[in-house]
């Protein structure tokens, strides 16, 4: 009985102190018209002790970095990586109608190039000796470099060591010549299609544009290797293709040689976001609007089944993710991916992950095997990251039995999403997909000249028609494409039903509906949008609005 009490009362602290955060995350909103940022954590210097030369200034040693501008092209936006190492410059031609991303760093003249390599050759044999986790340091790494430069008594400059320096943590500790793309925040995917071809990458700013960064046949095929062994995974021409999870969380395909892809070796990058989207960003970037996402809240919270979407790099994911932070807290969730992508703050939570198979066929753990594994684990919500097999089918047993789920899919309309179920190689039956609740199409799109992600239409499943036995949808809400707004242009058959459930009046609905939107555009106009603090801000309004209310000045 005592173990029991502890229990209960450690569960009531841990209530009490998100709580005590989210008040005072509000209370500091209030004191404040907009929330100052700190800088986001930024590289801190590659030197953290006294280094063996006097510390850089570019005012007495020079720029590290020189760049000029190509005849033709002129420089739309520029700034650093890793200052003074790496920066990137933005070019745009008016005679080729183009954007060039150029990435600027120390280059090394021949006898820089010479030294460089001679402690790189070094810096293996002494490295194999240390821990290799301790070695993965920036720290451990300079001091084992002054160490070699000074045992092998090596002549240079301190701005020639700088520069050394810098392509020794990025080899070693980073990913070699795409580490600036790879720190690069604006930047979604990095692809390389082959032997001596550029690099492209999608910015948020100009969408896909070429590098200046490319790969000669033998460094290709040797840096897609080393991607592979770093992602725990094994490349090879028996072998030539695999998908894997990098270690800062980004998603990787690879290729090696001609085997599969003529032009040579390949690798995609999804670039992973350090802190996660919140359902607030969203509404901020206008992708939803504030009444969908009170009504996502609504639902989500009263256990509605919902499917996001929509065509490649649309924000499907990214949108299940955001909208997960509304499932209440003490709920269990188990999630079910190819490659772990969804982050939640709830602690009830089992990620699982598919596995290929060691030899042949044996060992592969799929979809489907977690799926069925997952209902034995009586989960109120399952996130499946996308359904494109049998595993749908288990999916809407589970919805079936009672079970409210989240999943992505590749369609474009809501049409499109009732086809691909119950057709090949899904096959969902028709009288099953009845139990889903909301359809939620989002695709990437123009306004202007400038690419955005939109939320297209909500729409409801209805049920089976008696006579045709057609699935009966309704549309909720839709995108304006001309107004850039979304509007509520239809009934809610889930709000209608949590209406009755709740036992509450019409008028009851539409208040409740009003002060989520309310927190939520307080939340937008006081800039609280990260992740921990909307996590507790949606958490303490579950199990106390009226403080949150209160706290927020609502009086709706």
């Amino acid at each position: 009985m005592r173990f029991l009490r502890r229990s209960k009362q450690s569960e009531e602290e841990k209530l009490e102190e998100h709580e005590k955060e989210a008040l005072e995350a509000i209370e500091r909103a209030k004191k404040v018209d907009k929330v100052l940022k700190g800088e986001e954590g930024g590289k801190k210097g590659l030197i953290r002790k006294k280094p063996i030369f006097e510390p850089y200034d570019e005012e007495v040693h020079g720029p590290l970095i020189e760049f000029e501008v190509p005849e033709d092209w002129s420089v739309v936006e520029e700034y650093w990586i890793q200052k003074p190492y790496s920066k990137v410059i933005v070019l745009y031609s008016d005679k080729e109608h183009d954007h060039r991303y150029i990435v600027v760093e120390p280059e090394l003249d021949a006898y820089e190039t010479e030294v460089f390599n001679e402690v790189k050759d070094a810096l293996r044999d002494v490295l194999e000796e240390k821990d290799v986790e301790s070695a993965l340091k920036e720290q451990v790494l300079k001091e084992t470099v002054d160490f070699l430069l000074k045992d092998m008594k090596i002549p240079i400059s301190a701005k020639s060591y700088y520069k050394i320096l810098y392509h020794i943590v990025r080899d070693f500790i980073y990913y070699g010549k795409i580490t600036p793309l790879m720190l690069d925040k604006m930047l979604e995917d990095i692809s390389c299609n082959g032997y001596n071809k550029p690099i492209y990458v999608f910015h948020r700013n100009y969408a896909n544009v070429e590098t200046n960064i490319v790969f000669e046949e033998e460094e290709l095929d040797a840096f897609v290797i080393t991607l592979a062994q770093r992602c725990g995974k094994h490349i090879s021409i028996a072998e030539p293709m695999v998908d894997a999870t990098m270690p800062d969380g980004s998603r990787i395909q690879m290729t090696l040689g001609k085997e599969v892809t003529d032009h040579g070796s390949t690798f995609t990058i999804r670039k992973f976001r350090d802190v996660p989207i919140t359902p607030i960003d969203l509404v901020a970037w206008g992708t939803f609007s504030a009444e969908q996402m009170a009504y996502l809240w609504l639902c989500i919270e009263n256990k509605k089944s919902l499917i996001f979407a929509g065509g490649t790099a649309s924000g499907k994911t990214t949108s299940m993710n955001a909208i997960s932070l509304f499932i209440p807290r003490r709920a269990k969730i188990v999630t079910i991916e190819d490659t772990r992508e969804l982050m939640l703050p709830h602690e009830n939570w089992i990620p699982a992950v598919t596995r290929d198979a060691f030899h042949g066929e044996a060992g592969a753990i799929d979809m489907y095997d977690l799926l069925r594994a997952a209902l034995r684990q009586r989960p109120e919500y399952i996130l499946v990251g996308e359904v494109r097999g049998k595993e749908a089918l288990t999916l809407f047993q589970a919805m079936s039995t009672g079970h409210t789920t989240y999943s992505t899919l590749h369609a474009d309309s809501v049409n499109g999403v009732i086809h691909r179920l119950e057709n090949p190689p899904i096959n969902v039956p028709r009288p099953m997909i009845e139990a889903l609740d909301i359809v939620s199409i989002q695709a990437q799109t123009f306004l202007g000249k400038k690419r955005v992600r939109r939320n297209i239409e909500i729409a409801e499943i209805v049920g089976l028609d008696p006579y045709t036995k057609m699935i009966r949808t309704t549309t909720v809400f839709q995108w304006d494409s001309v107004k850039d707004e979304h509007a509520m242009i239809g009934a809610s058959k889930a709000l209608e039903d949590i209406r009755r459930t709740r036992g509450w009046s019409v008028a009851e609905l539409q208040q409740e509906l009003a002060r989520r939107v309310a927190v939520i555009n307080f939340m937008i106009e006081h800039n609280l949008r990260d992740f921990k603090t909307v996590s507790n801000i949606i958490h303490t309004y579950q199990s106390r609005p009226e403080k949150v209310l209160e706290k927020m000045g609502i009086t709706v």
